[in-house]
């Protein structure tokens, strides 16, 4: 069974001004699937101002976007209702943008097989908001930071201050063995590629000519008698990059199912039945960790509006704090607060 839409007039507000006409659209048309969208772009149904306009378009305040009717299957109106509303811990908030702690196991957005993430769960939650959208991203099985733009002239405004690397990103790993303490830059060039089952993943190569440069900068924090725990500030932001730097070192993270020690990730998440050098697992809940321990705990930018220095600070979610606690102490190890 089908629902039918009817012609819809769209005047373009502050929210959407300076958006892509694509971009626009599928927001609009939510359900709608993109090939859907581009077709009737491409065939001239969508108008611009009533003329005729191309995906790229930008939608100048004021704009008039003339969508035709639509047939959008129930199923597709079901599933983008059937996303449940939720709130994250707010970091910071006022009208132009939004800070939450992202918890691990959380997609920040749909798509590859997860049907909502965060930004679909907090447009539910907060019907009221004319424009939320991702500022950056974080991978799934990653916790900490991440921003949020209330107001379109913020989105842009913080997307160029990623792209100049103007935002200071400090992310807490905790990595197997001992790091050694004169390896403070890591400047290792990264290839994105496909899998046989079309998984993206991410390797270290020899140069630019085969990847992208990256660089991250790596202080220990606090050693311990089988890990090590890092502050990573990086100064590029590629794909998997610090998880992809530090195994490439020969210290992955602690949970990476990606790029990590797969025989010790299954070892702590088994429970206490199994012993795991370097782990008092009476200390850690039901003797488990089942997570990656990589946080963005630390983030500095320019306010998009004021321009003054905006600081944001996570503090390590609960079961990485638990794991510190569990982990036998190296010698002379130096204090680390988790808080």
């Amino acid at each position: 069974m089908q629902a039918l839409q009817s012609v819809q007039r769209r005047v373009i507000d502050e929210g959407s001004a300076g958006q892509r006409l694509d971009n626009f659209l599928i927001k609009v048309l939510k359900g709608a699937p993109k090939t859907l969208v581009y077709r009737i772009v491409r065939s001239g149904e969508v108008r611009v101002n009533k003329g005729r306009a191309s995906a790229d378009t930008r939608l100048a305040l004021g704009d008039e976007v003339r969508i035709p009717p639509l047939r959008l299957t129930e199923k597709n109106e079901e599933a983008a209702s059937a996303v449940p509303a939720r709130e994250f811990p707010v970091l910071f908030e006022d009208e132009h943008v939004l800070a939450i702690n992202k918890p691990a196991g959380v997609a920040v957005h749909g798509g590859s097989g997860v049907s909502f993430g965060v930004i679909e769960q907090l447009r539910r939650a907060r019907p009221q908001a004319r424009f939320l959208e991702l500022v950056h991203r974080l991978d799934k099985e990653t916790s900490g930071i991440l921003l949020i733009a209330k107001k379109r002239s913020a989105l842009t405004t913080l997307q160029d201050v990623f792209r100049h690397r103007q935002a200071h990103k400090t992310y807490a790993a905790l990595v197997t063995g001992a790091w050694p303490a004169s390896r403070k830059v890591i400047d290792v060039a990264l290839h994105k590629f496909l899998t046989q089952d079309g998984e993206r993943r991410v390797m270290a190569v020899k140069g630019e000519d085969e990847g992208r440069r990256s660089i991250s900068l790596v202080n220990v924090v606090e050693r311990y008698a089988a890990f090590c725990l890092l502050d990573v500030t990086i100064k590029t932001g590629r794909t998997h990059q610090i998880r992809v730097h530090l195994s490439h070192e020969g210290h992955p993270i602690v949970g990476d199912e990606k790029y990590g020690d797969f025989a010790l990730n299954k070892a702590l998440a088994r429970g206490a039945g199994e012993s795991v050098p370097g782990v008092n697992r009476q200390k850690l809940p039901d003797g488990r960790f089942e997570r990656m321990f990589l946080h963005a705990r630390y983030l500095r930018l320019a306010h998009p509006v004021t321009g003054e220095d905006l600081v944001l600070e996570a503090p390590l979610p609960p079961e990485c704090v638990a794991l510190l606690s569990a982990l036998k102490p190296a010698p002379a190890a130096a204090g680390y607060s988790a808080a």
